[in-house]
């Protein structure tokens, strides 16, 4: 199953609200909404995708507690970026300042910042199978979305070729293979993410 891509502009225009209540009103779908205005219905993840989501959010959620410089985010948060769109990375921390400065409202609904830092993991596709959201081509436009947002730094990862891009602010994205882990730099001090179960087959 790919993603279903949804144009509504012809007919209506979406507000905020009026986006985050169809998402309340179809919890059992993951929807995300790009800068033109546009409904992306992704299908649910496959069980591999799902037991590598978790333990990299499980990394993550570790490493804030620990220190209490921000927040870790899971993949069912959605952000409201500054160009519009609304997505939901794999898995985001945000600043403690950042998150603070936000209204109560702001906090319950989609969060109207760009996170400090995202992961996007590509899914696994089925055998025989082409997954239109997990393309390369498309995760690298949302992970320049996200830089070009604010996002200071991200990390896209390919488990099926073993490959990490990272993508930083005012800097070139980088390529590596076969890395063991990842370090946070100075946007998430002393975090390492183990690469070792991400990449690991089940």
């Amino acid at each position: 199953m790919n993603a279903i891509e949804i144009d509504l502009k012809p007919v209506v225009n979406l507000t905020d609200d009026q986006y985050f209540d169809l998402c309340q009103a179809n919890c059992d779908l993951r929807i995300e909404r790009t800068a033109q205005g546009k409904l992306i219905i992704m299908p649910p993840t496959g069980g591999e995708t799902g037991n590598r989501n978790v333990e990299i959010s499980y990394q993550l959620q570790a490493w804030s507690r620990q220190n209490n410089l921000g927040l870790a985010f899971d993949s069912s948060t959605e952000f409201k970026l500054p160009n519009g769109a609304n997505y939901s990375p794999d898995a985001s921390w945000v600043i403690r300042e950042k998150w603070n400065a936000l209204t109560t409202e702001q906090k319950q609904k989609f969060p109207p910042i760009a996170p400090d830092f995202v992961i996007e993991l590509r899914s696994q596709s089925a055998p025989g199978t082409v997954s239109k959201t997990d393309s390369m081509t498309q995760l690298r436009k949302k992970m320049q979305e996200y830089i070009d947002s604010g996002v200071r730094l991200g990390w896209l990862i390919d488990p099926e070729n073993r490959t990490v891009e990272i993508y930083r602010i005012n800097q070139s994205k980088r390529t590596i293979q076969d890395a063991e882990s990842l370090s946070g730099e100075e946007v998430l001090p002393e975090f390492v993410l183990d690469l070792r179960p991400v990449f690991a087959s089940i």
